[in-house]
This record gives C-alpha cells, sequence and structure tokens, in this order.
C-alpha cells in the first residue's frame, strides 16, 4: 500500500462579519443569549453573488500555493458541501474549471457538517490504491442562504466558509492519516434537515410560503446525539491505530455548539489547551469547519510536524466521523 500525505492546506473567509449585536437588530435576541447557549460571538457571511464555488475557488489557491501544486497536476477534486451552486453541475465541475485543473476528475459528497472528514477518507482510499497521485479535498459551505433569519434559534449558528488540502501519494515514509471512522445513523435524519427543493417536497408557491427551504432542527435532541456520535467516533479512531486521547496533540472538533464541545472534552478527559475552538469567530460553517480548523491551527503554531491530531464531527443525517493525522 502506498503512505498518502498532506502537503498542502489553505482556508477563506467571506469579509463580511454578522455579530450578535447586529442580530439584535434583526430579531428578538441578545449578545448575553447566544453567547451563553452557545459560544458563539460572530460569523462571517457571503457577498450576495458569491456562490459555494466561489469560496471554494479563494480556499484552492490558498492551498495549492502552499502545497506548491500546478491545477493540471491535480487528479481527483472532492467536494463536500450541503449549499452547492445548484443541484447539478456538482460545485467539483465547477471548481475545477475556475481553477484550471484540466486533468482531474470531480465529484461532490453530502456528508453535512462531517464532510471533510468523509471527503478526506475517499481521497485516501484513491490514492493508496496508486492509481491516483494527488487530490484536492475542499469543503466549502454558504449556509447563510438556507438560513432563516426569522428563526432565532437557528439563525445565530450557522456561517459561511471554505477550507481545503492537497493529499498526494507517495511510496517514501510514513502516512499523514492513520486511520478513519465513519458512521451514521439514518433513523435520526429529520432531526436536522432542509425539508424542501428535492424530490420528495418539490419546490412551489406552498414551499416557499412555509419557509421549507430553510434548516429546520430539533436541538435538544440534536444536542445529545452529536456529543455520543463524536465521542463513540473519536475514541474508535483512536483505537484503530492503538491510541489513546493522551497521546493526540490536539483535537480539532465540529463547532457546533461550545456546549458540545465542552461536554465531549470532559467525557474524553481532554484538558482546554488541548482542544481547539474557532467557534466564537465563525458559528458552524458545516463541512468547512474542520477544514478551517485545521489550517488555523497549523497557521497559530497549535500543530507542529510530528504531533498527533485528531478531527472530529457530527451532521444531518446522523454521519459521524473521526481521522488521526500525525502533522
Amino acid at each position: 500500500m502506498r503512505k498518502v500525505k498532506i502537503i498542502g492546506i489553505g482556508s477563506y473567509l467571506p469579509k463580511k462579519i454578522l455579530n450578535n449585536f447586529d442580530l439584535e437588530k434583526m430579531i428578538e435576541t441578545s449578545d448575553e443569549w447566544i453567547t451563553t447557549r452557545t459560544g458563539i460571538k460572530e460569523r462571517r457571511i457571503a457577498g450576495t453573488n458569491e456562490a459555494a464555488s466561489d469560496l471554494a475557488y479563494r480556499a484552492s489557491l490558498e492551498t495549492l500555493k502552499s502545497a506548491k501544486v500546478n491545477p493540471e497536476e491535480i487528479d481527483l477534486i472532492i467536494v463536500a458541501t450541503i449549499s452547492p451552486d445548484m443541484f447539478f453541475p456538482s460545485t467539483a465541475c465547477i471548481l475545477q474549471e475556475k481553477i484550471g485543473a484540466k486533468n482531474a476528475f470531480a465529484f461532490d459528497i453530502n456528508a453535512a457538517c462531517s464532510g471533510f472528514i468523509y471527503a478526506l477518507s475517499i481521497a485516501d482510499v484513491y490514492l493508496r490504491n496508486g492509481n491516483y497521485r494527488t487530490a484536492l479535498v475542499v469543503a466549502t459551505e454558504v449556509i447563510s442562504k438556507f438560513t432563516d433569519w426569522q428563526d432565532r434559534s437557528t439563525c445565530v449558528l450557522f456561517g459561511d466558509g471554505a477550507g481545503a488540502a492537497v493529499l498526494k501519494s507517495t511510496t517514501d515514509g510514513k502516512s499523514d492519516i492513520l486511520s478513519f471512522h465513519l458512521s451514521s445513523k439514518g433513523k435520526y435524519s429529520d432531526l436536522l434537515k432542509i425539508p424542501a427543493g428535492g424530490s420528495r417536497l418539490p419546490s412551489t408557491v406552498d414551499t416557499v410560503q412555509q419557509r421549507l427551504h430553510y434548516i429546520k432542527m430539533e436541538g435538544n435532541e440534536v444536542f445529545k446525539i452529536a456529543v455520543q456520535s463524536m465521542i463513540e467516533a473519536a475514541e474508535k479512531a483512536l483505537e484503530k491505530c492503538n491510541l489513546t486521547c493522551k497521546d493526540i496533540k490536539l483535537l480539532i472538533p465540529h463547532q457546533a455548539n461550545l456546549r458540545i464541545i465542552n461536554a465531549i472534552a470532559k467525557r474524553l478527559g481532554l484538558s482546554e489547551e488541548k482542544i481547539f475552538l474557532n467557534i466564537h469567530k465563525y458559528g458552524n460553517m458545516s463541512a468547512a469547519t474542520i477544514a478551517v480548523g485545521l489550517d488555523e491551527a497549523v497557521k497559530e503554531g497549535k500543530i507542529k510536524r510530528g504531533d498527533l491530531v485528531e478531527l472530529v464531527a457530527f451532521g444531518a443525517g446522523f454521519t459521524s466521523g473521526a481521522c488521526v493525522i500525525r502533522w
């Protein structure tokens, strides 16, 4: 089996910042209410003319520069998103054209907030079998355009952003990616969803008037399942490479809610300095959260070469996943 290395990472965040005080002017809420319940202080919002592929393009350019890879060297592009430019063609194909990766094949995946980890696992398989050498994995989300700004229980949570990684197949040294654990629990699908717009409820005047094209969530139930799913995924991914939480330098969890993150840290016995946090700046960026978090952790010097890092996430579906990396 060949080895897989992460040779470049990058991210892009829209310029517009929407803070809690801005939200106070839009809906019945307060900075104190949002901060206490979520840990979020502000979030980034894409511009009117910015779609998922635009954010992905910016993140990809930075990532390719970091990896010192020419777009024509890319063999495959995987984009994780639940807010694509359109149903089809895939956002990955649109991105392929934008960056000039003419030799790549490209496709999207939808695993919600677990999407970046799922996409890494797919790229890992393609690269290990030796048929492909270079993969670009991108997580990009413009969640703000699917957020009901009249629903204070959900609109305070989400933000926009994109992150990416370039993976390389090699026979030299050891793999950076040590293990994955992925799981899905479809019985909880109704707890977090956008009900209309698909083949179940095609777009009609009624679906628009009923605001069924926006995110709907059963918050209390989601909280319970999220904590348990992420703990299980984190522990099982570590077990697969004979490691425990004591061995890792940093855990980068999905940034959905600070209370969820704190509950996970407590159950896993991880100290504050071993948990990466940026939820206060960006809120929940769905699939992009983990990708942006990894990029920021490296740039802030919280991860150095040789450190053991674990990524863990949960998302609608319910999906969950964890990945152990030796950086």
